[in-house]
């Protein structure tokens, strides 16, 4: 099993940074993918950036260049930088995690999941 943590959530103007990060802890030996999902009320979960056990990256079209994801596999910590923020990425955003070394597309392909931090941006 992995347990995850997010923090770093927070409410912040149009523009402004914000950088979340997760803790992994539990049994996190061996390749592991690792990933930043957001949803927000009535909508579909979605992939945001994730980051292979390879340290392939994918970043949704919505964040490319305004979003870095990045791991530090020594402290098993995950982080999402996230400049120029927009009020459309206002979302309760998770940390989740599957096996192997490379980064599904579906969401309900990843297997360990946080509880999720809110990230509000105002306009």
């Amino acid at each position: 099993q992995v347990q995850l943590v997010e923090s770093g959530g927070g409410s912040v103007q149009a523009g402004g940074s914000l950088r979340l990060s997760c803790a992994a802890s539990g049994d996190t030996d061996g390749s592991i993918c690792m990933g930043w999902f957001r949803q927000t009320p009535g909508k579909e979960r979605e992939r945001v950036a994730s980051v292979s056990a390879l340290s392939s990256s994918y970043y949704s079209d919505s964040v490319k260049g305004r979003f870095t994801i990045s791991r530090d596999n020594a402290k098993n910590t995950l982080y999402l930088q996230m400049n120029s923020l927009k009020p459309e990425d206002t979302a309760m955003y998770y940390c989740a995690a599957v096996r192997g070394r490379y980064c599904p597309a579906r969401v309900h392909d990843y297997t360990y999941w946080g509880q999720g931090t809110q990230v509000t941006v105002s306009s």
